[in-house]
């Protein structure tokens, strides 16, 4: 994917050269006519052409966005309270992601949105330990990680 990428920025700088015109526009008439080319030696190339995987990242971008934003919000809502009603636990998080990379990137995700934080992971990384600032219930918790992180990022591996 990143061989593609950088062929098609490659692509896109050399047509404004060779066009002599070094503006936006000019960029993107070379990173369309790079990527039609790719397009058209994509069964040379030794990876699937980088659309899908792109897409993945964005979206699974924009899904931590949207959640760190939804956890921000909880987060306020319980400190401006008059009375702290909260209720912290930890729970076992079953990952059934196999890459270390993968299981790296699912941790740092909880732990990057505000409320949670992964403190462990077992040795065979098949089971994360998640301290939630507000748990009301487990299994909702690990249902919620595993449809939209856990999926997101198996698209990605598997786009």
């Amino acid at each position: 994917m990143a061989l593609q990428i950088l062929l098609n920025l490659a692509l896109a700088f050399l047509w404004m050269f060779l066009s002599s015109s070094f503006s936006v526009a000019s960029f993107f008439a070379g990173y369309l006519l790079g990527f039609a080319a790719i397009y058209m030696l994509r069964n040379f190339l030794p990876e699937a052409i980088y659309t899908k995987r792109l897409y993945a990242i964005i979206r699974l971008f924009f899904l931590f966005i949207w959640e760190m934003i939804k956890a921000n919000i909880d987060v306020i809502k319980i400190v401006l309270s008059p009375k702290m009603d909260i209720r912290p636990g930890f729970f076992a998080y079953p990952c059934e992601l196999e890459d270390e990379w993968s299981v790296s990137l699912l941790s740092a995700l909880i732990t990057l949105t505000p409320g949670t934080v992964v403190v462990a992971i077992s040795d065979d990384r098949s089971t994360l330990y998640v301290h939630a600032l507000n748990m009301s219930d487990k299994q909702e918790e690990i249902d919620a990680i595993k449809s939209g992180f856990e999926n997101a990022i198996s698209e990605v591996k598997h786009s």
